[in-house]
């Protein structure tokens, strides 16, 4: 019989787990056409993977973008890409080691010559790898640091002193990571940099909001693409890079010998939003979606959507504030408790021998 109490609508039977809803369509806009129309923008990491796609929603809404990067091919690829972009204005690239002051303040004045002081900056690139912190070598320490910490702070610096001198408003977006507030085993490196971006954030809204300067953080969760490089897509297979629920957005490249940038190596990817539309795994529930609580990953163009909306007009009162775009995924935690892997074993790696 019957039970005459149960209210059909909580059968989970009846209605089985979709997840969030797919964004709209690639070329859709977040904000009004030409928003920033006659500003400038500046995305470092901007000729690949998520710095591409970012740069790549400015564009719709009208802005002249100034792309940074370490490679010059890829910023030349990616360029001629941005420049394609419906509603995009004019587009220029600078090749720049962010660790260099002097090489930042000579992008800051090519881009100024070329299209004026940027109203906006995005610190997108980073650097990093999965490593047991006792493995860490102080030359690996420093590359990671140096660029997704001090480089960040040489970028926001630049910005910052340029605007308070000529007594202009300005934006910027670093790009985080959500172990910022968590820790993140296995990225001891790249966990504590990306604390110190986020602290950044937090410092200088209250140091430079008076002189119309506002600063907030993005913090990316999974969103898969082409231009991710072996290290982690074969992490997303079921490694550490799956694991670490440190919202890297793609960065982690163990090779120090030049791709530490933010910049995975490859091509500049099939499409601005990355080719993948943010589906990797078929069907929701299945591959990396049944990983996420949305039960999807998410698509580039999302993170875009995010950024453009924190630099823009609409956000002017929100300053000091870090916005996760995962799916709820930071936040998961099981009832009980699974088994603990050591990070070592995750790893595949034996036992430490100094």
């Amino acid at each position: 019989m019957e039970n005459p109490s149960r209210n059909p609508a909580q059968d989970p039977a009846q209605h089985p787990a979709r997840g969030l809803p797919a964004p709209p369509a690639l070329g859709a806009a977040a904000l009004p056409p030409g928003t920033y129309e006659g500003q400038v923008v500046l995305v470092t990491g901007g000729g690949s993977g998520l710095g591409k796609a970012i740069a790549a929603e400015f564009a719709r809404l009208g802005a002249d973008l100034v792309i940074a990067g370490r490679r010059a091919g890829q910023l030349k690829a990616a360029r001629e890409e941005l420049a394609a972009v419906p509603g995009a204005g004019r587009v220029t690239a600078a090749v720049c080691d962010i660790r260099d002051p002097e090489r930042v303040a000579e992008v800051f004045d090519a881009a100024q010559a070329a299209v004026g002081l940027p109203d906006v900056l995005v610190n997108n690139a980073a650097a990093n790898f999965p490593s047991p912190a006792e493995d860490l070598t102080p030359g690996a320490w420093r590359a990671v640091v140096d660029i997704t910490l001090t480089g960040t702070w040489f970028m926001t610096r630049e910005f910052g002193r340029r605007h308070l001198a000529a007594g202009t408003p300005g934006s910027i977006v670093n790009i985080g990571a959500s172990y910022a507030w968590t820790g993140g085993p296995g990225f001891a490196h790249s966990a504590a940099a990306k604390a110190g971006v986020k602290n950044l954030v937090e410092t200088l809204a209250v140091e430079w909001g008076p002189y119309g300067i506002q600063i907030n953080g993005l913090v990316p969760g999974l969103f898969p693409h082409p231009d991710l490089p072996e290290s982690i897509t074969a992490g997303l297979d079921g490694g550490a890079g799956a694991r670490s629920g440190g919202g890297t957005g793609g960065r982690l490249d163990g090779e120090p010998s030049g791709r530490l940038d933010g910049e995975p190596s490859g091509g500049t990817g099939a499409g601005l939003d990355g080719g993948l539309d943010g589906r990797t795994g078929g069907e929701p529930g299945g591959g990396l979606d049944a990983r996420q609580p949305a039960l999807r990953v998410g698509a580039p163009r999302e993170l875009g959507w995010a950024a453009t909306f924190l630099a823009s007009p609409y956000a002017r009162f929100v300053t000091g504030h870090t916005l996760v775009v995962d799916g709820a995924n930071w936040q998961r935690r099981t009832v009980v408790n699974p088994e603990l892997t050591p990070l070592r074993t995750q790893l595949g790696r034996g036992p430490f021998t100094p």
